[in-house]
């Protein structure tokens, strides 16, 4: 079976972050046998095709090199710019273009990530299996435009797939479509060998600082539990717009000596980081998935969320490895003093954990995209 990702999110080199468990996906069905090409934008003019990690992948070019600024996450910043959406037009006119020579070449369908701009990109008639993976579902809450251009792309997809009920739920109100369990799959982490976390490190965030993200809540939450008298330390990790108002906010809460802001890590790096944690703080709202809770979880970390994290309610349980609360400093730091109050803590994170690494283990999601492929081959 010869398969095509079609993606504007691919790592472009070994280690980068940028929609890596892609690769996680991609390595683990050449494993099973798939044929896997990967057709994915250039990067700053860095084009034509190269073997990454075992996994073929070919770098189209979609605008000069100094303008090709808009994939590998930078969309939504990148669209706000003068030429954003120049940029996006050329983008697909890509990504079409090099789906049909790969179609022409024998690729028996194509696995588009992302409905905007790969599931639009997809030539008409060819089989696709459509995945959203969050930010794409998320358009078709706010934007009209966006509905009326998805519409089509889901309705011709002989599969959509997604990675929480919550992004399944924002699909079907947007965009007409059912996605229904056996549809619903979070991406790959390779997690055999990662350390069970053994705590006395104190709290962790992992997230990009965005105002989504709610960050800021995780500082007030922290400065509640260190007014009630137990000294607890905070590690951000992650990077982004609000990183200075953040900084600024935890000297205003006067709890500056207790936070520390480690910036971006390397996907890698991620099990060293919560080695030592407590307990992660995931006070965002509206996730797609939430894959930080997933990980720390898989680490042997309980996780406090809140109740309007959207998709983390698929991943944090209300009692033993979790806790999930009212999106207020007040109980966000009830939350974590009941789960620090709680012996049983790690042990019950480690068997919610286990069951993590089996869900989402590289091959187990390979399977099932597998099964999927044949889905779509059948019509």
């Amino acid at each position: 079976m010869r398969v095509v990702f079609l993606t504007h999110n691919y790592p472009r080199r070994a280690g980068d972050a940028s929609g890596a468990f892609l690769a996680t996906l991609a390595r683990a069905l050449v494993r099973a046998g798939v044929d896997v090409r990967v057709v994915a934008p250039s990067h700053h003019g860095e084009t034509g095709d190269e073997t990454l990690d075992g996994v073929s992948v070919r770098r189209v070019r979609y605008a000069t090199a100094t303008k090709e600024t808009i994939a590998y996450g930078a969309m939504a910043t990148a669209l706000r710019r003068p030429g954003g959406w120049t940029a996006l037009a050329g983008l697909w006119r890509a990504l079409r273009r090099a789906a049909r020579e790969e179609l022409a070449a024998g690729a028996d369908l194509i696995h588009a990530h992302w409905w905007v701009p790969a599931g639009l990109a997809t030539p008409a008639g060819a089989p696709l299996v459509l995945t959203s993976h969050g930010s794409d579902a998320a358009l078709l809450q706010r934007s009209r435009v966006a509905r009326r251009l998805a519409l089509p792309v889901y309705g011709r997809a002989r599969v959509v797939t997604t990675v929480s009920r919550e992004l399944a739920g924002w699909i079907q109100a947007g965009a007409s479509r059912y996605v229904g369990p056996a549809h619903i799959q979070p991406m790959p982490v390779e997690s055999s060998g990662w350390p069970w976390s053994t705590g006395g490190e104190g709290a962790v965030v992992i997230a990009r600082l965005v105002r989504q993200k709610r960050v800021d809540l995780a500082l007030r939450a922290i400065a509640v539990v260190i007014s009630c008298g137990h000294e607890i330390g905070l590690t951000v990790i992650g990077d982004g717009p609000e990183r200075a108002a953040l900084e600024q906010l935890a000297a205003e809460l006067g709890i500056a000596s207790f936070v520390r802001f480690a910036g971006t890590v390397a996907p890698a790096a991620i099990p060293h980081c919560l080695a030592g944690a407590d307990v992660l703080l995931f006070p965002a709202h509206g996730e797609g998935f939430g894959l930080a809770a997933a990980e720390a979880l898989m680490a042997g970390v309980p996780v406090v969320a809140c109740w309007d994290g959207g998709g983390i309610l698929d991943v944090v349980p209300e009692s033993g490895a979790g806790r999930l609360t009212l999106p207020a400093p007040d109980s966000i730091a009830d939350a974590v003093l009941d789960v620090l109050g709680d012996p049983d803590r790690l042990e019950m994170a480690r068997v919610t954990g286990e069951s993590w690494r089996a869900r989402l283990a590289p091959d187990h999601v390979a399977a099932r995209c597998i099964e999927w492929y044949e889905e779509a081959l059948r019509g």
